[in-house]
Order: C-alpha cells, then sequence, then structure tokens
C-alpha cells in the first residue's frame, strides 16, 4: 500500500508514568494536522494498561502490582492487558490512512517491520494487529480513532518476563498461571536490543517507508499543559481506570 507523507514530526519523550504516557497520546490525537505524529517513549516505572473494554479488577493484581512499584492504567485503545516492562512503545497518529481497519494496520505495522528487518530480523504481520519473527510475537498494537484521526500505538518489546507478567495480571488458577507462563516463553521473544538503537532505526524506518522527512521536535507548551490537565482529569482518576 502506498502512502506518502511529505514529512513526519518525531517526539521523542523518553520514560514516563502510565497516566503521562496515555494522556500524551489522547491529546496527539486530538490535536494532530496534515503532518503525522511518531511518538517514541518507555515506561518509569513499569506499567500494566488494560484496553478500553476491559477490567481493571478482572484483568489486574493491582495490590500485587503497588507492592511492585508498577503502574496501572487503561488506555482509550482496545485489545488486552500489557505489562510496559523492557520494550520500545510507539505511537503514530495522521489523518491520512485506509479507512478498512486491517489495511490501517498492516500499513502502519509494515514500518516497524522495515525496522525489525533494518535491524537483522525476519519480521512478518499477523492480521489483525500482531507482528511475529520466527513465529514469535514481538509486537502487538492497537487503535482508536476520534474526529477524522487514527492513533495506533504498539509494543516493540526488548525482552520478555514471563513470570513478571503473569504475577500481575490475573488467572484463573495457580496451575493455568504455569500453563500462561510457558506459553509465552515459547510463543513470544524480545529483540535483545538496546531501546536507543532500536528507537533510531524505527525512526528511519518510519521515514522510509512513508518517503517522508523527519521534523525532530518537542512539546509545546500547549501540549505540555494540555497532558498535566488530561492526568489530573482522566488517567490518574479512580473514575476513568476502574470504570468497568
Amino acid at each position: 500500500m502506498n502512502f506518502k507523507f511529505n514529512e513526519i514530526r518525531v517526539l521523542e519523550t523518553a520514560f514516563n508514568n502510565g497516566a503521562w504516557n496515555m494522556a500524551l497520546d489522547e491529546v496527539l490525537l486530538n490535536s494532530v494536522n496534515d503532518v503525522p505524529v511518531l511518538r517514541l517513549y518507555g515506561w518509569k516505572p513499569a506499567a500494566v494498561s488494560i484496553g478500553y473494554f476491559q477490567s481493571m479488577k478482572e484483568e489486574v493484581d493491582v495490590e500485587k502490582c503497588k507492592s511492585m512499584d508498577i503502574d496501572v492504567v487503561r488506555r482509550i485503545t482496545g485489545g488486552g492487558a500489557v505489562l510496559h516492562d523492557s520494550e520500545l512503545t510507539y505511537s503514530f497518529i495522521t489523518r491520512k490512512y485506509p479507512q478498512n481497519i486491517m489495511e490501517s494496520y498492516q500499513l502502519i505495522c509494515d514500518a516497524v517491520i522495515v525496522c525489525l528487518n533494518k535491524l537483522g530480523f525476519d519480521a512478518e504481520f499477523v492480521p489483525l494487529n500482531d507482528i511475529v519473527i520466527d513465529g514469535r510475537k514481538v509486537s502487538g498494537n492497537a487503535q482508536t480513532r476520534k474526529n477524522g484521526s487514527l492513533l495506533q500505538h504498539g509494543t516493540i518489546l526488548l525482552d520478555v518476563d514471563a513470570e513478571k507478567m503473569f504475577t500481575v495480571l490475573n488467572v484463573p488458577s495457580e496451575k493455568m498461571r504455569d500453563k500462561l507462563v510457558n506459553d509465552v516463553r515459547e510463543r513470544v521473544m524480545g529483540l535483545k536490543r538496546p531501546f536507543n538503537e532500536v528507537a533510531k532505526t524505527l525512526k528511519e524506518a518510519f521515514c522510509e517507508k512513508f518517503d517522508s522527512q523527519p521534523i525532530i521536535d518537542k512539546l509545546t507548551k500547549d501540549e505540555d499543559y494540555n497532558v498535566r490537565k488530561l492526568v489530573k482529569l482522566k488517567y490518574a482518576t479512580h473514575e476513568w481506570n476502574w470504570k468497568r
């Protein structure tokens, strides 16, 4: 699929907590113009995010998260609960995209695949929204659309700690926990590459995929203000995170 952007605004926002990370994604979704935005970021402290339609109570052992200094937050995108620990997360926000959901996932995931291939891996897209290497998942992705704009954010795993993952996610039984841990070890992988190396390559890959020039940028004062406001009014609140 051939999509071209003359420029891509690139924001590298380093490591922040879950509420701040999700608030910024929503601020960018609401303010993006004809220049798409590629945001690269990490999570500090580690966090569990749940999909918009999920229940925090059902999906996450919140007390265990507290004891391990792990944030919890609800996303505005769908999908399952994710432990964000050793990974690079990206967001791509654009007003120009295929209306077909699978085509839009594939279009943006293609840029991630270009990145992984440049790093020496043989990656492929698996519908609806995963990227795998040798059959093992290395990237999961989720989308939402609002007022003509699309936000896709996704993880690129650098390492996987299956024990930690199923310590903070609720599972039906200890027997099931062992099975899930073993399944993840077999079916999920991390790149074992430094964050900065993957971030640099991902920037290059998006520009290559969309034949674009990067605009290396920082948050505006208005964006920073709106993020702080949205953290306070939404993403750090019990009403939002425990709404289901």
